[in-house]
């Protein structure tokens, strides 16, 4: 099997789960008990904060676990509307946000939220002038994607936080792509939320995080105990949690030369793809986009059937955002580059790990091709 579909998740590490297994057997104590068993849960909760807080430049008691980045965007969006809604009711976002963030705003909207969503060029970039444009004198929150999902494209995160400091607005950044995979220091960038996903970068599913800002002032989110310094009830995942802390830890250690390397076999595919296929069009920034990211659109051609035909040659890849599979809808996130419905639904997502290797880069180009022909023959 040849994975290509690392952004809908990762491989656990090895070393990961090695450091999740005492939490499932030995240490398996309740984190807000107070006896020996739970002080041993509730220490290793402790150091995974610090932990992340340090590839953050944040502090540790501004890191609170949650299910994953889907509760992280909903958490942030929904408890800073409730908290500052009489300062302001107006959000602005990007229109090719993750559906946590875009379906948030939708219901937001219902309970008298004003929303802005703001264009994006044909690379996928967000135009800073239009958002200072949009910013009015009730807006209470910026949120917009670290890189995005679908096409990899990387936002100009800085100067958009600059842009809501200057303005005294809260920023959110979705940071479930980017985070163990680029560096993100949330004071340079001026950011005061940011959402991330464990199972992105070869942790545990289920666990994520929200970082919330000092300044911040929001409520809970989910009622019923103290834990998370009364923001979130519900027990501490704390073996997700401990596996969350090792890929971190991974993440980190290895993250140049693994950003080389599959930038590197990302630069490659690319290049074979574009000269190779012909009528094909590569969706995204060029060069600011994810190490780790290909999304291309094929002419003439069904990505779903790219896709069953891939999967037939032990091939994984997909079409886009895992959340949105089954849906027969072209991508948002394309349409909002300009994309024409029926060059959207020809599109094939394809992102990389340092797992993979050249050779299977070279297998997965030459079965495209045949693929990709294929179809085109018989749409004639």
């Amino acid at each position: 099997m040849i994975y290509l579909d690392n952004a809908a998740t990762t491989k656990t590490a090895p070393e990961v789960v090695e450091a999740m297994m005492p939490y499932l057997t030995e240490h398996y104590g309740n984190a807000g008990s107070i006896y020996k068993l739970g002080t041993e849960s509730k220490k290793a909760v402790i150091r995974a904060k610090e932990t992340i807080a340090g590839t953050l430049g944040a502090e540790p008691n501004e890191i609170y676990f949650t299910a994953g980045g889907s509760e992280s965007d909903n958490w942030a969006l929904k408890a800073v509307y409730e908290a500052y809604r009489d300062k302001g009711k107006h959000i602005i976002t990007s229109k090719i946000e993750h559906h946590a963030v875009l379906h948030t705003c939708e219901y937001l909207e219902k309970q008298g939220a004003e929303v802005t969503y703001l264009d994006v060029d044909e690379d996928g970039i967000v135009d800073l002038e239009q958002l200072e444009n949009a910013i009015r004198t009730d807006t209470i929150l910026i949120s917009v994607m670290f890189a995005n999902n679908e096409i990899g494209t990387v936002q100009p995160i800085k100067e958009i936080g600059e842009i809501a400091a200057s303005h005294g607005i809260l920023f959110h950044t979705d940071a479930v792509q980017a985070y163990g995979h680029l560096p993100i220091n949330v004071e340079d960038c001026h950011i005061d939320l940011l959402s991330a996903s464990g199972h992105k970068f070869n942790g545990p599913k289920g666990i994520g995080f929200l970082y919330i800002g000092k300044k911040v002032k929001i409520r809970s989110f989910i009622h019923g105990g103290q834990q998370e310094r009364g923001r979130r009830a519900g027990t501490e995942n704390v073996a997700g949690i401990v596996g969350m802390e090792a890929a971190v830890k991974r993440a980190y250690r290895i993250m140049e030369e693994k950003t080389k390397r599959e930038a590197e076999l990302r630069n490659y595919l690319i290049e074979r793809i574009m000269r190779e296929i012909p009528n094909t069009r590569l969706n995204g920034h060029p060069v600011k986009r994810l190490p780790g990211n290909v999304n291309v659109s094929f002419e003439s051609v069904e990505g779903e059937s790219v896709l069953i035909m891939l999967d037939m040659r032990d091939i994984c890849a997909s079409s886009g955002s895992a959340c949105t599979s089954g849906s027969l809808d072209p991508s948002h996130v394309l349409l909002a580059l300009g994309m024409s419905p029926e060059l959207a639904r020809g599109s094939l997502r394809l992102t990389l790990s340092e797992d993979n290797t050249r050779d299977e880069i070279d297998i997965v180009v030459e079965e495209l091709k045949q693929i990709v022909e294929r179809i085109r023959e018989h749409r004639i």
